[in-house]
């Protein structure tokens, strides 16, 4: 399966967590989501975002200020 990438860099919260939300309203379950960001907060409000909904984080890397946010779309 492709995976499918949603840049927000340079965004600050909330941003990041809205512009994924939206992202993964137009994927298939099951489908994969690379989000690109820099806003540190990110870190941590993508996951509890992933929770709260039904998705699966796969992955988190963080280079410098770049960070990337694996995920694996829910039914929810």
């Amino acid at each position: 399966m492709n995976a499918h990438d949603l840049d927000a860099r340079h965004l600050l919260c909330p941003l990041p967590v809205i512009r994924t939300q939206d992202a993964v309203k137009n994927l298939a379950p099951g489908a994969i989501l690379r989000v690109h960001c820099t806003d540190p907060g990110a870190i941590h409000d993508i996951p509890a975002w992933c929770r709260i909904h039904g998705h699966e984080v796969l992955d988190i890397q963080q280079e410098g200020r770049d960070i990337r946010i694996t995920l694996r779309v829910g039914s929810d």
